[in-house]
């Protein structure tokens, strides 16, 4: 059986799963790429395959509320243009996800994290650089646009770890803070409820894995009006230091358990 039910896992182990939601609701509102964290919890409370099932419906949750609290500052020109790509690295990520197991899954989830880390801190290395955000109208721009849209697309659909991808492909292209929450609240609601079907034929979404999802979905809500809240008051830079540290034991606590 691919998938988890809420029969399975221990009080403890719920807690853990519970505040990972809770912060899957915060990073949508706030720092986005920061449910990386919940990644690393989800995947090392269940079985690699069954975490990326679960965690599916907690993150669209999740959008839906980003939507609804930034729906007016979306950019649907650099949408459009990503769309394309992304498709082409979701059906890639599920070609992957039809032929590995369990342990190559935990692999490549660790992976992607430490590869998501070093994009992260490579995006704030070069976040104060004066970049012109009509730049991705170029032809360089578009194949920019390509590549990090496939990037995403596979990361996503294989790990749920499209988050660091799409943040530095925004703040390359000169989003600030509410244009690029607007904008990436309608990607992820999109992507992530276009990946439905393809986790449901792979076995990782079914009505057992749904009655998990129903018991943690009520913690998105909290840390979505937190992160609300937070946003404008946030220090960022020591949280995204956190998210860093946190995101590296996830990875590494994956790749050598």
């Amino acid at each position: 059986m691919n998938t988890m039910t809420l029969w399975h896992i221990s009080g403890w182990e719920f807690a853990a799963l519970a505040a990972a939601a809770l912060l899957v609701g915060f990073s949508k509102t706030a720092v986005s790429g920061a449910n990386t964290v919940s990644l690393a919890i989800f995947a090392a409370v269940l079985p690699a395959r069954a975490s990326t099932g679960v965690l599916l419906p907690i993150l669209i949750a999740g959008d839906v509320l980003a939507v609804l609290t930034y729906r007016r500052h979306a950019h649907w020109p650099t949408l459009w243009r990503l769309f394309p790509a992304v498709a082409a690295g979701v059906v890639a990520g599920t070609v992957f996800l039809m032929w590995a197991d369990d342990e190559v899954v935990r692999l490549s989830i660790g992976a992607t994290l430490l590869l998501m880390t070093a994009v992260t801190l490579w995006r704030r290395r070069t976040a104060d650089r004066e970049d012109d955000p009509d730049a991705v109208t170029t032809r360089a721009g578009r194949i920019k646009a390509r590549s990090y849209g496939v990037l995403g697309g596979f990361t996503t659909m294989v790990a749920n770890a499209g988050g660091p991808v799409m943040s530095m492909y925004l703040l390359s292209a000169g989003f600030r803070k509410l244009g690029f929450l607007g904008t990436s609240a309608f990607f992820f609601l999109i992507v992530n409820v276009a990946k439905v079907p393809f986790s449901v034929g792979l076995g990782l979404i079914d009505g057992r894995s749904l009655l998990l999802d129903a018991a943690l979905v009520l913690f998105v809500v909290p840390g979505a009006f937190i992160g609300r809240w937070a946003v404008d008051r946030i220090n960022q830079r020591l949280f995204e230091q956190l998210v860093i540290a946190a995101t590296v034991l996830g990875a590494l606590q994956l790749l050598l358990r």
